[in-house]
């Protein structure tokens, strides 16, 4: 695992933008942190990043919300948080959600649904935690920091620590 540290909401979000053109359709991102960590911050900017140029706010009331993309596809942002458990979930049709082909999905506080999540390359875990008022710790798969590196960390976004020595 990679720790990027992120100096503002901004740069959360422009973090997230820059994860979106490595996610593939029929993908979930799993955001996982405590209250505050910044995942609706993350999520508005994969969404953002994905071409949704609408307000996007956490889904905690409505369990989910939908965004059309280009090319009759979708960008699924759902927040786990009122549900008690799985039953609950599949109850709620959340299978159309995390199996959607032509949608990527992004998902707050997914270990409320740990046993539904896809496995191998269609799930990305990350993992955001607080650690100032403005600052966030995000932790990520290395593979995913080396195509963010690539590319270039967004302004803002500094790389902690890497499991291969290289920031």
């Amino acid at each position: 695992m990679t720790i990027l540290q992120s100096n503002s909401d901004e740069a959360t979000e422009r973090l997230g933008r820059s994860l979106a053109p490595l996610l593939h359709d029929g993908m979930v991102v799993a955001l996982h942190g405590d209250l505050g960590a910044g995942k609706t911050v993350m999520s508005r900017g994969i969404a953002q990043g994905l071409g949704v140029d609408v307000a996007v706010t956490s889904p905690t009331f409505t369990v989910a919300q939908e965004y059309e993309l280009a090319g009759q596809r979708y960008f699924y942002h759902l927040d786990m948080y009122r549900i008690d458990d799985e039953e609950a979930a599949v109850a709620f049709g959340i299978d159309e959600f995390l199996f959607a082909p032509r949608a990527i999905t992004v998902v707050e506080w997914p270990e409320r649904i740990r046993g539904l999540l896809p496995e191998g390359p269609a799930l990305l875990n990350l993992e955001l935690q607080h650690l100032t008022e403005e600052s966030r710790l995000l932790l990520l798969p290395e593979t995913i920091f080396h195509q963010l590196q690539s590319a270039g960390l967004p302004a803002g976004v500094v790389c902690r620590q890497s499991e291969g020595g290289t920031c």
